[in-house]
């Protein structure tokens, strides 16, 4: 394998479009994608003409617009390229085929905004994310909007999003003196998965139908030793994760880590920072080439944040900047922070951001499954916090108490032996309980659930990020010393926002009530997270940035309430099912069963002893008792909530249905624990943890 030479091999790559579009044509295009001009709608057809004899080249007989509605997932409808020239046919691709297509929209969540029998929709080209080749189909990247205009993806707000820090950036940068034709926010989403053997994922319908393991006591051996973490790859994983290196590679998907994750059967891939849309297209499709790889070596890749109960759950930490088409990173402290004036201003915008618009930002990541992982096992807690570290800590203490900042020393690491290099240490430390750290260059918000579209983060930082921008530039504009006047801006907000800064341990018990001591949300349920939304000042800051209209805010915060409840009633059902025709009556047959050794032991001699099956004859039958009735109680409270009441539904399921399946959970975990293997009606843990050797 020529690993640069088939690199990004089926993507129409700035390469390819250099060898294939004439020149002015290129040069036209390059400047929508590098430096944000309005696109050139007279190059399209030139542009698709190209686009389509290079994918013929590559297999293609169709094209699809690949667009990403909000169930969360991608979609796309496909169309071939032939059209009838006389009784035969030609391959074409209009540039209006290019540029724009129609799907019916009549079917994808709108939140209300509009009703399902009015169909229309429309897909337009997203330039700036190069179209590839997949399964013999032009994948060509877009938004889709409504007939009305509103927006039914999460493409055109994420794209708004970075329009409108480009914006608010570069009057800040002008500031100092610094011009430059585009502010870029990027993103490397880090993608944690389990991978199972694909024979015991059949076996487990709540597997299938939920993503992840309803019922499921402990394994006797999880990670409590720590050997899986970075350990030795398996020779069936190892292989999947060539496969699957190749496979991104060859979309163009800088796949550069992997490694065995903390929890048995987990895993993670790590990506190269790239520009946030192209960065979100690529985790899409990393997402779904990730199964179909798996399935090739006979294993299911889960993506759910928490698929086994008392393991680490899978997350996706969003690594994001921002940085200036000449290179400048706009998070990067340099040498000497203390003193880089534009870098303290940038950094006092974020933490203004996120303690201004935190309850946006776990809003952004709350999902059903979500609720699962957050506040243990490596993911971060509910409540949003910012973590600075050593150094920049000291400099923003500095700054709020008014003292001099003591810089501190470089120090060389060393392990004290001379045959050891000496290596460079970070100016601070990693805190893996922050839910947003800075990292040195970039702040990794550690929320997202493993499943999650990343543009949802994005869309809610790079907005408010920009806001902050915003205010700074409108007050600062004009003045004559701008190190001064923005020094006291500084100062000001570092003081005004110093609570949303917390450098200790996110998982110490003391963290919550001083939390709640300092005005901090702490939602820890999607149904308490995502009310926020509805809140005014965080509907104006997206409409205030172009990012949302005040309908479409209200409707991407009903959509979120109407998925989970959703999510929670099918595993309701799944549950009550499982439960009903296979568990309680597995649990009567060992139970019969064992009163059977009891009455033939009692047949040979009364004298036999037979206390052992007489405990556990009682301890199953009360179990199964309490669990026929906790099934009555999840059915009853389940069908008496009315789905349609989004709001008050989705409290109720998570305030109500969830406990009850807590307690369903809990009683047939203990079950599980007490009944013979050879009755119990699904794999275990261990079945499915250890099953790929």
């Amino acid at each position: 394998m020529n690993l640069p030479e088939m690199f990004g091999e089926n993507v129409f790559n700035d390469s390819v479009q250099k060898d294939t579009l004439p020149s002015e044509v290129y040069k036209a295009l390059r400047a929508t994608i590098e430096a944000g001009k309005t696109l050139d709608v007279s190059i399209a057809g030139t542009v698709a003409s190209s686009m389509k004899k290079w994918a013929i080249s590559k297999g293609a007989t169709h094209y699809t617009h690949w667009f990403q509605p909000l169930t969360g997932l991608t979609a796309e409808k496909h169309d071939s390229f032939i059209e009838p020239e006389g009784d035969k046919v030609i391959m074409r691709l209009t540039g209006k085929s290019l540029i724009v297509g129609e799907s019916d929209a009549s079917s994808f969540p709108s939140g209300g905004s509009r009703a399902t029998y009015l169909a229309r929709g429309y897909t337009a080209w997203d330039p700036t994310s190069p179209a590839f080749v997949k399964e013999g189909t032009l994948y060509i990247p877009t938004v889709f909007v409504s007939y009305t205009g509103e927006t039914l993806d999460k493409k055109s707000p994420l794209l708004r999003s970075m329009n409108a820090l480009d914006k608010q950036a570069k009057r800040v940068l002008k500031l100092f003196g610094i011009e430059c034709k585009k502010v870029s926010t990027t993103v490397g989403p880090e993608q944690e998965y389990f991978l199972i053997s694909e024979e015991e994922y059949l076996r487990r319908k709540d597997l299938q139908l939920t993503g992840r393991t309803l019922f499921g006591a402990p394994v006797s051996r999880g990670q409590e030793l720590e050997d899986h973490y970075f350990g030795v790859l398996k020779p069936a994983v190892a292989e999947f994760m060539r496969d699957l290196d190749k496979e991104l590679w060859s979309y163009g998907i800088y796949s550069k880590t992997k490694h065995n994750e903390v929890a048995p059967a987990q895993h993670e891939m790590a990506p190269i920072f790239g520009t946030t849309n192209v960065a979100v297209d690529n985790n899409m499709l990393t997402m779904e080439i990730m199964k179909k790889v798996a399935k090739k070596h006979g294993l299911v890749c889960l993506l759910h944040e928490k698929p086994f109960e008392g393991i680490n759950g899978s997350g996706k930490h969003n690594n994001w900047s921002m940085s200036t088409d000449k290179g400048l990173n706009l998070l990067k402290p340099g040498a000497n922070p203390e003193s880089n004036t534009l870098f303290k201003l940038v950094l006092a915008a974020v933490i203004k951001a996120v303690d201004d618009y935190q309850g946006l930002l776990r809003a952004s990541v709350a999902s059903a499954g979500n609720d699962h992982r957050l506040g243990a096992d490596e993911a971060p807690p509910a409540i949003i916090s910012v973590y600075l570290g050593d150094q920049l800590g000291a400099l923003v203490d500095s700054i709020v108490k008014g003292q001099d900042y003591v810089k501190g020393k470089t120090v060389e690491g060393s392990i004290g032996v001379p045959e050891s290099p000496i290596f460079p240490k970070d100016a601070t430390d990693r805190n893996r309980t922050s839910p947003f750290a800075f990292t040195g260059n970039k702040f990794e918000f550690r929320m997202l659930g493993s499943q999650a579209n990343v543009a949802d983060a994005n869309i809610v930082i790079n907005t408010i990020v920009a806001d902050a921008f915003e205010q700074f530039a409108d007050e600062l504009e004009g003045k004559r010393d701008i190190e001064k006047a923005a020094n006291a801006v500084i100062a000001r907000e570092f003081k005004a926002h110093y609570r949303i800064i917390f450098n200790l341990d996110g998982y110490g018990p003391e963290w919550e009530p001083e939390a709640a001591s300092r005005g901090l949300l702490n939602n820890k349920n999607t149904a308490d997270a995502v009310p926020v939304c509805y809140e005014k000042k965080n509907i104006d800051v997206y409409v205030k940035q172009g990012v949302f209209t005040k309908a479409e805010a209200v409707a991407r915060a009903d959509i979120r309430l109407e998925n989970y409840i959703k999510i929670i009633n099918i595993e309701a059902l799944t549950m009550l099912e499982m439960a009903k025709q296979d568990i309680i009556p597995s649990v009567s047959d060992f139970v019969a069963e064992l009163c059977q050794n009891v009455a033939a032991k009692r047949a040979v001699c009364e004298k036999i002893p037979f206390e052992t099956e007489k405990n556990l004859i009682t301890r199953l039958a009360e179990l199964n008792d309490k669990t026929s009735a906790a099934v009555e109680k999840l059915e009853s409270d389940l069908k008496a909530i009315n789905k349609a009441e989004v709001r008050k539904a989705s409290k109720a399921m998570a305030h109500k249905i969830v406990p009850d399946m807590d307690e369903l959970r809990r009683l047939v975990d203990e079950m599980e624990t007490i009944t013979s293997s050879d009755y119990w009606p699904y794999p275990t843990y261990f079945d499915i943890l250890y099953s790929v050797k």
